[in-house]
């Protein structure tokens, strides 16, 4: 690992002007994604600027009636919040349905937004990458791409966001507060992840500087109607292969509002909102579920090895809605 500096940031203020003095630093969490890059040499910041003692971690209500989520706040805290289970279950199952109970205990809600992808070839330095090294290729396009983008790809990557937590946030439509050089702003999601492009390097619309102060989940009802399924190669400690986050609004065996997002399938979290905008008004049957899921799944460009997420999301899809409907 090359050597590296380590700072403690005692406010958001302070920890934004270190890096704008120093282009090389990072922020750092709870050090479970970014150690294990940096590890491997993807990452390599001359200076680490500890950032947990600087954002809040408390979870409490929001102006708006909401909930306000502290970014230091840890996923296990997170997942464990009796408001979060009773108002919003697919946001507590889908971060108990990311990593292991002890990295869980680490994480920070403002890192979990940050991950960086799991693609091998991104986390292999002797190999080409456009997003350690610009211009190099994308050999993932030839090689190995069973667990990788079908939507929204490019030909400069098809790699996929590893976010569980990220997708319930989508498809709540959060909001994350960002600290800045600028200033403070609010960045929607769906809106903080950014598709591949031509410029894979960039992950987010973040600039240098910006720091997750909190994330802010809207005053949704029907949030408590919610389910977050997830499709992995094993039982425990793996990534989505595909997962799917429903809230769903219906009664009288009509679809009033419904909030979908997909996990696994994109370089971001995937909001499915030609699915939702089907199914407003539409019969809650598992016809209309299927009907929706094709039509957000009709522009998928999945990779011959990858071909097999298109039948897995349309199905996962509507069995969600249908055990919510039912």
């Amino acid at each position: 690992m090359k050597p590296f500096d380590y700072q403690r940031a005692a406010d958001t203020r302070s920890a934004v002007a270190a890096l704008s003095r120093q282009p090389e630093a990072m922020y750092l969490g709870g050090g479970t994604n970014l150690v294990d890059l940096m590890r491997l040499g993807v990452a390599t910041p001359a200076v680490l600027v500890d950032v947990t003692r600087a954002t809040s971690e408390a979870i409490e209500e929001s102006s708006g009636g909401g909930l306000l989520i502290g970014a230091a706040a840890r996923n296990s805290d997170l997942a464990a919040h009796p408001v979060v289970r009773h108002r919003y279950p697919m946001l507590a199952q889908a971060v108990l349905a990311g990593a292991s109970g002890q990295i869980r205990n680490m994480a920070t809600v403002g890192g979990n937004l940050l991950q960086r992808t799991r693609c091998s070839y991104f986390q292999d330095i002797a190999k080409p990458c456009n997003k350690h090294r610009p211009g190099s290729g994308c050999p993932a396009r030839e090689g190995d791409h069973r667990n990788l983008a079908i939507i929204g790809h490019s030909s400069s990557c098809v790699a996929t966001h590893p976010s569980d937590m990220a997708v319930a946030l989508a498809a709540l439509g959060a909001s994350v507060h960002v600290e800045g050089v600028e200033g403070t702003r609010t960045v929607p999601m769906p809106g903080l992840h950014r598709l591949p492009g031509d410029e894979p390097e960039r992950d987010t619309v973040l600039e240098p500087g910006d720091l997750i102060t909190a994330v802010e989940l809207p005053a949704l009802p029907y949030a408590s109607r919610s389910r977050y399924r997830k499709v992995r190669d094993r039982a425990s400690f793996a990534f989505a292969v595909v997962s799917v986050a429903v809230a769903l609004d219906e009664a009288d065996g009509v679809v009033r509002d419904c909030r979908i997002a997909l996990g696994g399938v994109a370089h971001v979290p995937w909001r499915a909102t030609l699915a939702e905008s089907a199914l407003r008004g539409a019969p809650a049957t598992a016809e209309e579920f299927t009907r929706a899921a094709d039509l957000e799944l009709a522009g998928a460009r999945p990779l011959p090895d990858n071909a097999f997420k298109v039948p897995l999301v349309r199905n996962v899809l509507v069995r969600v809605l249908s055990e919510l409907a039912s």
